[in-house]
């Protein structure tokens, strides 16, 4: 049987994290497939050859995708030809919707095969989409448990697996992972101010602000972003009480007693490793407004989200300030019944969930698919 060749579009961090452990597990059940991609470091240790790192993609918001349009038009034109000289017989796209759409419609109208992993949020907003992913994506694999009753309403298939997040807890709870090395043994506070520049320079000032009130009981510490040196967050001129620990995201939260959390997959690794947690959210005036036009969803937070009520405090926009930080994990700190609470209802969401296993479920399932 001749090989096949996937060229695989993750464009952020968790895009590179959920592609890689797939790629993992397929390589594990079948050496019938070859893979190039834009992807990160995770990707790139499976083997999978990047024709373009994430580092140089992450735009975020209605103005800044305006802003930098001509090096996102650039992109297209180079995915394109690197799909075509790589004679790509499955183009697998990891979330990324803004940009993976686009290449779906385009790739499909080429006759290559379209797999999607990750669903965009169709149910969030632009709901319309629903009949573009129907006519130009072959497989739709989703990870929210909610998803593929949503889809059958349009008389489309997705497949769910459960979460890819509980896999990569699972291993690394498994993993032989040291403690951080800390200056204090007092209680964590994490902040997790997320993987981009823009948001980064919006919501980490706050959130040291907040932390401030923390620091005769608690220890402070940033997690840093594999896609980010040290020397960026070194502007933010983090005091002596502050830490910050790089690709070890894990580490901290398994030590973590209480969190400040950026809307994004961070809330739901927060859930995972039973951290309390207030999330925070803060964009550009112009690209908020756009956002409460459209998005027709009563939650930010994946935890909230998935369980369809408010489980963690969502700071939003002007509610996200230094103030609200500082009374809201006031609410969840030792001995506290909103803490209480708050870990009651992780049980329930990490029940919701399902199996862990999802990565190995769906490379079977692709291979069937494909060959």
């Amino acid at each position: 049987m001749s090989k096949k060749n996937v060229f695989i579009l993750s464009g952020e961090a968790s895009g590179d994290l959920h592609a890689a452990n797939l790629v993992h597990a397929w390589k594990k059940n079948s050496s019938n497939f070859v893979f190039q991609a834009w992807g990160g470091d995770r990707l790139s240790a499976e083997g999978v050859e990047l024709k373009k790192h994430i580092r140089d993609l992450a735009f975020m918001g209605f103005a800044e995708v305006l802003q930098n349009l001509p090096t996102i038009l650039r992109n297209f034109k180079l995915c394109k030809q690197q799909i075509t000289d790589f004679q790509t017989d499955v183009l697998l796209l990891v979330d990324y919707p803004g940009f993976n759409l686009r290449m779906a419609k385009w790739a499909k109208s080429k006759g290559i095969k379209v797999v999607y992993y990750i669903s965009p949020t169709v149910w969030a907003w632009k709901e319309k989409r629903i009949y573009q992913i129907r006519r130009d994506v072959d497989r739709m694999y989703a990870i929210l448990p909610f998803e593929p009753d949503f889809y059958q309403k349009f008389n489309m298939e997705a497949h769910y697996f459960g979460h890819p997040l509980l896999d990569e807890v699972d291993r690394f709870r498994k993993s032989e992972e040291t403690k951080l090395d800390l200056n204090s043994d007092k209680p964590i506070l994490a902040l997790l101010p997320g993987s981009r520049k823009q948001e980064l320079k919006k919501k980490l000032p706050l959130m040291l602000k907040a932390a401030e009130a923390f620091h005769a009981t608690h220890q402070i510490v940033i997690a840093g972003a594999p896609n980010l040196p040290a020397s960026f967050y070194q502007e933010f001129k983090l005091g002596k009480n502050v830490s910050l620990v790089q690709n070890q995201t894990y580490q901290l939260l398994s030590q973590s007693n209480i969190a400040l959390v950026t809307s994004g997959t961070a809330t739901l690794e927060t859930a995972l490793f039973r951290v309390p947690q207030v999330v925070c959210y803060k964009s550009s005036a112009l690209s908020y407004s756009i956002a409460k036009a459209l998005v027709k969803i009563k939650f930010i937070s994946l935890v909230n989200l998935i369980m369809d009520k408010e489980i963690v405090r969502e700071l939003i926009q002007q509610e996200c300030n230094a103030e609200l930080m500082i009374s809201e994990l006031g609410k969840i700190t030792d001995g506290k019944q909103g803490r209480v609470e708050m870990l009651a209802s992780y049980d329930e969401l990490i029940s919701l969930l399902g199996q862990s296993g999802c990565s190995d479920k769906m490379a079977l399932d692709l291979i069937q698919y494909l060959n």
